[in-house]
């Protein structure tokens, strides 16, 4: 009997809706604000009050936003360089889409549960995982001699590998700290890039 033949897929399709989750992920994470309603104010002085109230969630917001957005960069740099997908990949991708859209609720638990472990660990493990299965994403595409990848990125295909990677040693340490200084360590993505071009740099000099 013959084998049958792997089957692949569009990158595009995968693309489209990778690109729609996380669109539909940042929209849900302005709810939480619009949600937050501020209520009947009887002066402007109640007004700045109650708008200082939802700093919290605010700041949480704006953090959220900021590392979902440094993680679409991350898939659209990946997906810029794949030919083509396959079933593995898909799952791994759907997996981190799982943990994409979960980033409204736990950045909502981040800002209304600060003073609990739980609350202050939920968000930043949140991202540690999908930055995970970003890089475990790419390290499926450019495994067996970069079967998924175009060929032109073969030859590069370690750069991305450590741009991914940078995002999840910034995200272990954001999470392993989080229990005492809750998201203040988000501080760690401040550190992303130049990691990321540490890696590079060293994987360079492997490879010569």
């Amino acid at each position: 009997m013959a084998e049958e033949p792997h089957s692949f897929f569009s990158v595009a399709r995968v693309e489209a809706y990778t690109d729609a989750v996380f669109a539909i992920a940042a929209t849900l994470l302005v709810l939480d604000l619009t949600t937050n309603t501020i209520g009947e104010v009887a002066s402007d002085a109640e007004l700045w009050t109650a708008l200082a109230a939802m700093l919290p969630n605010l700041l949480s917001f704006v953090i959220s936003f900021l590392l979902l957005s440094r993680l679409w960069v991350i898939h659209f740099q990946q997906f810029r360089e794949l030919e083509r997908a396959d079933g593995v990949l898909l799952w791994i991708n759907n997996v981190r889409l799982l943990f994409i859209v979960l980033i409204p609720f736990t950045t909502s638990l981040a800002a209304e549960y600060p003073d609990y472990v739980a609350g202050r660990v939920a968000l930043p493990v949140n991202f540690f995982v999908a930055a995970l299965l970003g890089h475990a994403t790419w390290t499926w595409a450019s495994a067996k001699g970069g079967h998924l990848l175009k060929e032109e990125a073969k030859q590069d295909a370690y750069r991305s590998a450590r741009a991914g990677l940078s995002a999840v040693i910034c995200g272990a340490v954001a999470a392993i700290v989080s229990p005492w200084v809750g998201s203040w360590g988000f501080l760690a993505y401040v550190f992303n890039g130049p990691l990321g071009s540490l890696l590079q740099r060293r994987a360079a000099r492997q490879r010569a």
